[in-house]
């Protein structure tokens, strides 16, 4: 009974490679929004306000970070949990790819998204005269939440690390 029950939930982390496969899909919608508003700016590239252009900029900077964060997630995340990647010996190969186990993983989500959070306070920034000061208030909390966070959870791995000697 017990080498059932152990077969099973092996087995079972094949239920996360569809999930890995929907990422894939998110990963198009992004694109598709990528290059909406890539095409919206060059079509008002001349009227349009220097400000606002730096804004649309960040916001295609941060749709960009965040189509790495979704790459990162969905091919180490299959590599660590679901089936190791058989790339053929001629293709290219990511110079990460097998190397990042589930901390590094985490580490560099946690990275990716203070980065993703820094781009979106500097947007926010950039467009104060729009946003309330109790809105940018909370902005640079929730920043500075991810940034202690992310020290935070670096500092724990140390640790593990050094105890596992």
């Amino acid at each position: 009974m017990e080498n059932i029950i152990e077969t099973l939930l092996y087995k079972a982390r094949w239920i996360l490679a569809p999930i890995y496969l929907g990422l894939s899909l998110a990963l198009i919608a992004l694109g598709i929004k990528f290059f909406q508003e890539v095409v919206h700016l060059l079509f008002y590239v001349f009227t349009m306000k220097e400000a606002d252009m730096v804004l649309v900029v960040l916001s295609l900077i941060d749709m960009a970070m965040v189509g790495g964060l979704i790459v990162m997630v969905m091919m180490s995340g299959y590599e660590n949990f679901v089936s190791t990647l058989d790339v053929s010996e001629g293709e290219e190969k990511l110079s990460w790819l097998g190397k990042m186990d589930s901390s590094s993983l985490k580490a560099k989500i946690a990275a990716s998204i203070v980065a993703i959070s820094s781009i979106h306070l500097l947007k926010v920034f950039m467009n104060t005269e729009q946003v309330g000061n109790d809105k940018i208030l909370w902005y640079v909390i929730l920043h500075i939440t991810f940034v202690v966070s992310a020290f935070a959870m670096g500092y724990l791995d140390i640790l593990a690390a050094k105890s596992r000697k």
